[in-house]
């Protein structure tokens, strides 16, 4: 999609304490400003964040043995210890992450190692694990949910894989329809080149402009584009990994039953089990045509009832998302609607692409029509689409001006997707009640299909003091809630350390032993990425 996705293209590195480029940080609207105190109270400003340059690390842990072996494998030029690459490496874009990045102290990684080629992936690990060094796989550093933490559990040591260098299009099978891309490609990056040939793999989550093909894998992604194209997982055809113990390369047939698919034992593993360094995709035809719409509805539940029936349907719009009435009021304030702001109604945006347009969309407007819907123009969804990869910058803006602002989300069926969404407004709420914090939390359906959809929370909060607590104390309120309604942990930011001590309640103690014996086949030393997925006390 490229720039129909909103300038998609952008640079490969991230502000150091936010996110994306600083060139393209934007002040809160007035509209936002205004609204604010309404919503939150009083909100008092924050100290200044600290400059890169004043942030205080430890020395790295690794001797001079340690260093000149790892530069003997990827090149003494890729074994970075300089503070600033430590620091850019350490921790991913939650908001704990970015509110970490703020103070003058932190823990960082011990160096930057960065291999360009599968094998010297695979000699790394073999290296870390006979000197007792964690690894944490990194592409992209766009993970939410605590993935990147340079935490050494066990270990002496621990250092950032930086992928980037394994970049480009390695083959591409025009007759198969499928590409492979080596695992540091950037979201950008594979478009473009897919697109020199008359292709796309059309999977654009809000990270697209950062994040890796391997990250993506490694983290069962799902972009905008799913009612149109399916997960990331759905895409993935094949993968090539390294592992501690050994090499992998999976993935021979489109169909296959030679026992259990392994693929899928890669496919949201978050490095603990190998190093993805290759992924074969299927791909299409860019798509030639395009058609947006809007529709409003008089209420939430029944844009839910539209998707639904949409899902359900089949062959519906490439992109589909519906926001609750908090969600679509905030939206229409930061463009300047304050009149529209003010009246009640949950927005649907719609985006069509490739063949058959014209019978899809009447299709589903028949569908939302039947539900209660109203098509509402063009205009809503084209400001939808051209600021969709932008959000992240409003929380950067939001938290310079003291106001704390995080996402959650969460799936579950269509019978019990509205109660999901009132057990989990609810616990957040009370959480931010208990700490004396008003809170304002904003919720979209954001994938859908036949038999359920995800929900997407975004909460708005007045914190006075130490907001990591109390987001800690209000997150874990928020997931035993999720839980006990019947939704699962993550739909598509993953798990990460944030949600794994509540993993075990979602696929049970026996689901959780059998990730560990893979985890011990393949690491028995332990190195990739302690405390990721599994809790360590699950481990052993």
């Amino acid at each position: 999609m490229g720039d129909e996705n909103g300038s998609a293209a952008g640079p490969t590195e991230m502000r150091w304490n936010g996110w994306g480029d600083p060139a393209r940080e934007k002040p809160l609207p007035r509209a936002v400003r205004a609204l604010l105190p309404m919503l939150l109270g009083r909100i008092r400003r924050p100290e200044d964040p600290v400059k890169l340059h004043e942030v205080r690390i430890e020395p790295t842990a690794l001797d001079a043995g340690d260093l000149s072996a790892l530069g003997a494998v990827v090149g003494v030029e890729h074994v970075d210890v300089t503070p600033e690459a430590r620091i850019r490496h350490s921790g991913g874009r939650s908001t704990p992450d970015l509110l970490r990045a703020r103070l003058r102290t932190r823990a960082v990684t011990d160096a930057v190692v960065s291999p360009g080629s599968h094998d010297q992936v695979a000699a790394v690990l073999r290296l870390a694990g006979s000197r007792q060094i964690a690894v944490i796989p990194y592409g992209g550093g766009t993970s939410v949910v605590g993935a990147l933490t340079p935490e050494r559990g066990e270990h002496r040591a621990v250092v950032s894989l930086d992928l980037r260098r394994l970049s480009g299009l390695i083959r591409l099978d025009e007759v198969s329809a499928e590409a492979v891309l080596a695992a540091g490609t950037t979201g950008p990056d594979a478009e473009a080149l897919l697109g020199a040939h008359g292709y796309e793999l059309g999977h654009y989550p809000q990270s697209f402009r950062y994040a890796t093909i391997g990250g993506f894998a490694a983290a069962r992604s799902s972009g905008q584009n799913s009612a149109g194209h399916g997960r990331f997982d759905a895409m993935v055809t094949g993968v090539r990994v390294a592992t501690p113990t050994g090499d992998l390369a999976l993935g021979r047939a489109p169909g296959s039953a030679a026992g259990p698919d392994l693929v899928r034992v890669f496919l949201g593993s978050e490095g603990i089990f190998g190093v993805i360094t290759e992924v074969r995709v299927r791909i299409h035809p860019v798509p030639r045509d395009r058609l947006v719409e809007s529709w409003t509805f008089p209420d939430f539940a029944s844009g839910v009832d539209g998707l639904r029936r949409v899902a359900q349907h089949g062959g519906g719009p490439t992109v589909v998302r519906l926001s609750d009435e908090a969600e679509t009021a905030v939206s229409l304030a930061q463009v300047g609607r304050i009149g529209q702001a003010l009246a009640k109604g949950a927005a649907v945006v719609t985006v069509y692409e490739g063949e058959g347009i014209a019978e899809r969309r009447s299709r589903t407007a028949a569908l939302l029509s039947a539900a209660g819907g109203t098509p509402s123009g063009e205009s809503a969804a084209e400001e939808w689409v051209a600021g969709r990869f932008d959000g992240p910058y409003l929380r950067d803006s939001l938290l310079d001006a003291g106001v704390f602002c995080e996402t959650l989300e969460t799936a579950t069926t269509w019978s019990n997707l509205l109660t999901l969404r009132t057990a989990v407004t609810t616990a957040l709420n009370a959480g931010f009640a208990d700490a004396r914090a008003r809170s304002h939390v904003l919720c979209h359906v954001s994938h859908i299909y036949p038999t359920g959809a995800s929900l997407y929370f975004t909460v708005l909060a007045g914190i006075r003091s130490d907001p990591l607590t109390v987001w800690d104390q209000v997150k874990a309120r928020a997931n035993d809630a999720i839980l006990a309604a019947g939704g699962t942990i993550s739909h598509h930011h993953g798990v990460g350390r944030d949600h794994a001590p509540w993993l075990a309640q979602e696929i049970g103690e026996t689901g959780v032993r059998i990730l560990a014996a893979i985890k011990r086949e393949l690491d028995p030393t332990g190195i990739l990425n302690p405390g990721a997925l599994i809790s360590p006390e699950r481990r052993s």
